[in-house]
């Protein structure tokens, strides 16, 4: 079996695995009869912990291991995770544990929380793990086996688009929650298996860590604090000399009073001009950054609060019932083709433009359209809900809200987008400003961006919940979906995400960006887009 096939099936299994947790937020809410707002935490830190993960991941990944022991560390992670996640269901230990084999909370033991707090922790790893070392070291075995690779190559892309029509519709109709999550846990451990067997066989081929680039920003930080008293020359040429954050121009300085020898060999202490001004670079992104935040609290109501609504709505096109996964589907589809869609249209209306700017608006517009569309339906969906006496519906209660599932479509579509578009932005972005030393890391940032968002979600919701009650009113987040006012929640969304779209606008306008090559690979003539005052 080829290397690529072997690295591939971990692919697929991550594929899999990810139309099982898309339903996690159903599951917390039903089974374990969470209410929506720590349902929706538990779900949100999980998801960006395990995004955020990533850039710590590379760092140990460039410094110390490399890819392949990562990739198969996080693999072993994985598969221990998914498999705690399908035994943490109250029919697998129920004999074991004393307690019943219902799915039902008062079924859910101390054992099966354990384990699935440990199951979230071991995924998180394990994606984190694969987000960070998977496509880069399934390109070292195609650059090193290129002749090789084409049938394989078929398989594994025959896979990628299988998978998902089999994680949105197969795996949806079988109902045991621990079948379910057993499924993806059985083929995540045979996918760990194999590629397993691949390092036993020597069929891979790895490169060994070269250190991180991470390590000279600690490096100039050190050693600008161990010269905080000294001043710096006032010969520009000795330190570098751009503008803003001098303090760190210290950290080049060369003290004349002690062994020279000494500071050449400690990198803790003489930092270059170029390690230098590279640091500059990372923290004048810091205050563009923060205004990407925004963007992963949108993004996280998605897999959480969006799909609590289309629990409970009709979901029959005709006699199909349609499974919830399809919505994911759907999400996926756009998330990878509209930002394709953009460049295209953008290059023939705005010819000659640096486009990742201009990509960030778009991404924040539609995350604002996103919102107010949400408020809508949720305004429709809970006057349906009125009307039909089901306001006082409890959780266990079979009854359908008669109001289609597919009135939640287009705010899934429109997210979507702004999940595509926002990533391939934020990470242009980050390739136009961020030093070439810290390519590497320029998705993995752009991941990390979202994922702060999505743990700072939990922290609006607290918020909006605390002001909400105000003045005796009830909190617009109750223990059930029916008795909160969700769509109050996505018009203070709207309104956050237009302002931090007027800051976005106001801090862009501080950058300079380099105008990349033309296609046929000249040099531009000009620099377009926002200038540096």
């Amino acid at each position: 079996m080829a290397s690529f096939v072997r690295i591939t099936v971990l692919v697929w299994a991550d594929i899999l695995t990810a139309y099982a947790l898309f339903v996690m937020m159903p599951y917390l809410t039903t089974v374990w009869n969470l209410n929506i707002t720590r349902a929706a935490a538990i779900v949100n830190v999980f998801s960006g912990v395990a995004t955020i993960m990533p850039i710590g991941m590379a760092f140990l990944v460039d410094a110390f291991m490399g890819d392949f022991w990562m990739l198969l560390l996080s693999s072993l992670a994985y598969s221990f995770g998914v498999s705690c996640l399908a035994m943490s269901t109250p029919p697998v230990l129920s004999n074991a544990v004393g307690n019943c084999g219902e799915y039902k909370p008062h079924c859910i033991g101390d054992a099966q929380k354990v384990l699935f707090y440990t199951a979230l922790a071991l995924i998180a790893i394990g994606i984190s793990g694969h987000i960070t070392s998977l496509e880069s070291f399934l390109n070292q075995q195609r650059e090193d086996n290129s002749k090789e690779l084409r049938p394989s190559q078929a398989a594994g892309g025959f896979g990628v688009i299988l998978l998902p029509i089999v994680g949105c519709i197969a795996l949806p109709y079988i109902k045991p929650w621990s079948v379910r999550f057993g499924i993806p846990a059985i083929c995540t451990v045979v996918a760990t298996f194999l590629f397993t067997t691949g390092s036993c066989l020597r069929v891979y081929s790895h490169s060994e860590p070269q250190g991180s680039p991470l390590t000279f920003l600690c490096r100039v930080f050190v050693a600008s604090a161990s010269k905080m008293c000294r001043h710096l020359p006032s010969n520009d040429n000795q330190v570098p000399h751009s503008r803003g954050l001098r303090c760190l121009d210290k950290a080049a300085i060369e003290v004349q009073t002690q062994n020279q020898d000494q500071f050449e060999q400690s990198r803790w202490k003489l930092c270059t001009r170029e390690e230098v001004e590279d640091t500059k670079m990372v923290i004048r992104m810091i205050p563009m950054w923060m205004t990407f935040i925004m963007c992963g609290v949108v993004i996280s109501i998605g897999n959480t609060y969006f799909l609590e609504q289309a629990t409970d709505m009709n979901r029959k096109v005709g006699k199909l019932k349609v499974p919830l996964p399809i919505l994911k589907f759907f999400y996926d589809l756009v998330k990878d083709h509209f930002k394709s869609l953009y460049v295209k249209v953008t290059k023939k209306v705005l010819p000659g433009k640096y486009l990742p700017p201009y990509g960030i608006i778009v991404a924040m517009l539609l995350s604002i359209l996103c919102c107010i569309t949400a408020a809508k339906v949720e305004t429709r969906r809970l006057d349906m809900i009125r009307s039909h006496g089901l306001h006082d519906k409890p959780n266990d209660s079979k009854e359908i809200i008669p109001m289609s599932m597919f009135w939640l479509l287009p705010q899934f579509l429109l997210l979507g987008a702004v999940d595509g578009m926002s990533n391939f932005s934020i990470d242009q972005f980050f390739t136009n400003q961020a030093p070439a030393s810290m390519s590497r890391y320029l998705k993995l940032f752009s991941h990390g961006v979202i994922g702060a968002g999505t743990v700072g979600s939990v922290l609006s919701v607290y918020v909006v919940g605390k002001v909400s009650e105000r003045g005796g009113r009830p909190s617009w987040f109750q223990g059930t979906l029916n008795k909160s006012r969700l769509d109050n929640y996505y018009w203070t969304l709207t309104v956050l995400s237009s302002i931090n779209l007027i800051l976005y606008i106001l801090v862009a306008m501080q950058y300079t960006y380099k105008q990349p090559p033309n296609e046929d690979g000249s040099k531009a003539t000009k620099n377009e887009g926002f200038t540096q005052p």
